[in-house]
Protein backbone atom coordinates (compact mmCIF):
# COMPACT_ATOMS: atom_id res chain seq x y z
CA UNK A 1 0.00 0.00 0.00
CA UNK A 2 1.24 3.45 -0.90
CA UNK A 3 1.55 5.71 2.13
CA UNK A 4 -0.71 8.73 1.86
CA UNK A 5 -2.29 10.82 4.57
CA UNK A 6 -4.17 14.06 4.15
CA UNK A 7 -4.47 15.70 7.54
CA UNK A 8 -7.71 17.63 8.04
CA UNK A 9 -7.43 21.39 8.43
CA UNK A 10 -8.60 23.09 11.65
CA UNK A 11 -12.19 23.68 10.52
CA UNK A 12 -12.54 20.02 9.49
CA UNK A 13 -11.01 18.90 12.80
CA UNK A 14 -13.56 20.98 14.71
CA UNK A 15 -16.45 19.72 12.56
CA UNK A 16 -15.26 16.12 13.04
CA UNK A 17 -15.18 16.64 16.81
CA UNK A 18 -18.79 17.88 16.81
CA UNK A 19 -19.97 15.11 14.47
CA UNK A 20 -18.12 12.48 16.54
CA UNK A 21 -19.81 13.74 19.72
CA UNK A 22 -23.19 13.52 17.99
CA UNK A 23 -22.43 10.00 16.67
CA UNK A 24 -21.34 8.86 20.15
CA UNK A 25 -24.65 10.27 21.43
CA UNK A 26 -26.60 8.26 18.84
CA UNK A 27 -27.23 11.01 16.28
CA UNK A 28 -26.04 9.99 12.82
CA UNK A 29 -25.44 12.59 10.13
CA UNK A 30 -25.46 11.08 6.61
CA UNK A 31 -24.66 7.62 7.98
CA UNK A 32 -21.83 8.53 10.35
CA UNK A 33 -20.92 6.23 13.20
CA UNK A 34 -18.55 6.52 16.13
CA UNK A 35 -15.51 4.26 15.94
CA UNK A 36 -13.36 3.36 18.94
CA UNK A 37 -10.04 1.63 18.54
CA UNK A 38 -7.11 0.97 20.85
CA UNK A 39 -4.17 3.30 20.11
CA UNK A 40 -1.14 1.44 18.81
CA UNK A 41 1.33 3.52 20.85
CA UNK A 42 -0.54 4.33 24.07
CA UNK A 43 -3.02 1.46 24.24
CA UNK A 44 -5.67 4.04 25.16
CA UNK A 45 -9.05 4.06 23.37
CA UNK A 46 -9.21 6.52 20.48
CA UNK A 47 -12.46 7.77 18.95
CA UNK A 48 -13.19 9.02 15.46
CA UNK A 49 -16.26 9.40 13.30
CA UNK A 50 -16.46 7.20 10.18
CA UNK A 51 -18.88 6.13 7.48
CA UNK A 52 -19.54 2.40 7.71
CA UNK A 53 -20.36 1.03 4.26
CA UNK A 54 -22.79 -1.88 4.02
CA UNK A 55 -22.41 -3.65 0.67
CA UNK A 56 -23.60 -7.14 -0.27
CA UNK A 57 -24.40 -7.89 3.37
CA UNK A 58 -20.89 -7.03 4.60
CA UNK A 59 -19.65 -3.95 6.48
CA UNK A 60 -16.55 -2.01 5.52
CA UNK A 61 -14.48 0.86 6.89
CA UNK A 62 -12.90 3.06 4.23
CA UNK A 63 -10.23 5.67 5.00
CA UNK A 64 -10.54 8.13 2.10
CA UNK A 65 -7.81 10.39 3.57
CA UNK A 66 -5.32 7.54 3.26
CA UNK A 67 -3.18 5.97 5.93
CA UNK A 68 -4.66 8.00 8.80
CA UNK A 69 -3.95 7.54 12.49
CA UNK A 70 -7.23 5.65 12.94
CA UNK A 71 -6.45 3.36 9.97
CA UNK A 72 -3.03 2.56 11.44
CA UNK A 73 -4.61 1.90 14.83
CA UNK A 74 -7.25 -0.38 13.29
CA UNK A 75 -4.55 -2.29 11.41
CA UNK A 76 -2.53 -2.75 14.61
CA UNK A 77 -5.43 -3.55 16.95
CA UNK A 78 -7.35 -5.94 14.71
CA UNK A 79 -10.61 -5.05 16.41
CA UNK A 80 -12.85 -2.01 16.86
CA UNK A 81 -16.08 -0.88 18.45
CA UNK A 82 -18.71 1.00 16.45
CA UNK A 83 -21.90 2.79 17.42
CA UNK A 84 -23.07 5.11 20.20
CA UNK A 85 -21.74 4.93 23.76
CA UNK A 86 -24.57 2.81 25.14
CA UNK A 87 -24.80 0.34 22.24
CA UNK A 88 -21.30 -0.27 20.95
CA UNK A 89 -20.71 -3.31 18.77
CA UNK A 90 -17.36 -5.05 18.83
CA UNK A 91 -15.97 -6.26 15.50
CA UNK A 92 -12.79 -7.81 14.21
CA UNK A 93 -11.23 -6.21 11.15
CA UNK A 94 -9.46 -7.62 8.15
CA UNK A 95 -7.72 -5.42 5.63
CA UNK A 96 -9.09 -5.84 2.12
CA UNK A 97 -6.58 -6.66 -0.63
CA UNK A 98 -6.03 -3.95 -3.26
CA UNK A 99 -7.45 -6.14 -6.04
CA UNK A 100 -10.72 -6.55 -4.10
CA UNK A 101 -11.23 -2.82 -3.47
CA UNK A 102 -12.67 -1.41 -6.74
CA UNK A 103 -16.32 -2.37 -6.21
CA UNK A 104 -16.18 -1.48 -2.51
CA UNK A 105 -14.71 1.93 -3.36
CA UNK A 106 -17.34 2.45 -6.09
CA UNK A 107 -20.13 1.76 -3.58
CA UNK A 108 -18.50 4.03 -1.01
CA UNK A 109 -18.13 6.85 -3.53
CA UNK A 110 -21.72 6.45 -4.73
CA UNK A 111 -22.87 7.11 -1.18
CA UNK A 112 -20.34 9.65 0.14
CA UNK A 113 -18.56 11.22 -2.85
CA UNK A 114 -19.96 14.65 -1.95
CA UNK A 115 -18.17 14.35 1.39
CA UNK A 116 -14.82 12.83 0.37
CA UNK A 117 -14.23 14.10 -3.18
CA UNK A 118 -11.23 16.21 -2.14
CA UNK A 119 -9.39 13.23 -0.62
CA UNK A 120 -9.76 10.33 -3.06
CA UNK A 121 -7.27 11.37 -5.71
CA UNK A 122 -9.61 12.27 -8.53
CA UNK A 123 -11.68 9.07 -8.68
CA UNK A 124 -15.46 9.30 -8.87
CA UNK A 125 -18.32 6.80 -8.66
CA UNK A 126 -18.12 6.62 -12.47
CA UNK A 127 -14.39 5.80 -12.54
CA UNK A 128 -13.35 2.59 -14.25
CA UNK A 129 -12.21 -0.51 -12.41
CA UNK A 130 -8.54 0.12 -13.22
CA UNK A 131 -8.71 3.71 -11.91
CA UNK A 132 -10.34 2.46 -8.70
CA UNK A 133 -7.77 -0.32 -8.39
CA UNK A 134 -4.96 2.26 -8.69
CA UNK A 135 -6.64 4.51 -6.08
CA UNK A 136 -7.12 1.48 -3.83
CA UNK A 137 -3.37 1.30 -3.23
CA UNK A 138 -3.68 4.65 -1.38
CA UNK A 139 -7.02 4.08 0.39
CA UNK A 140 -7.16 1.55 3.24
CA UNK A 141 -10.32 -0.58 3.36
CA UNK A 142 -11.21 -2.92 6.22
CA UNK A 143 -13.91 -5.59 6.38
CA UNK A 144 -15.78 -5.79 9.69
CA UNK A 145 -16.95 -9.04 11.28
CA UNK A 146 -19.18 -8.42 14.30
CA UNK A 147 -18.21 -10.47 17.36
CA UNK A 148 -21.11 -9.55 19.68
Amino acid sequence: MTTQYQQPHRVAQYANTVIRWLAESGVSIAGTQALRVRGRKTGQPRSVVVNVLVADGAEYLVSPRGNTQWARNVRAAGEVETGPRWRRRRATVTEVADDDKPEILRSYLQRWFWQVKDYVGGVTPQSGTEELRAAGTRIPVFALATTD
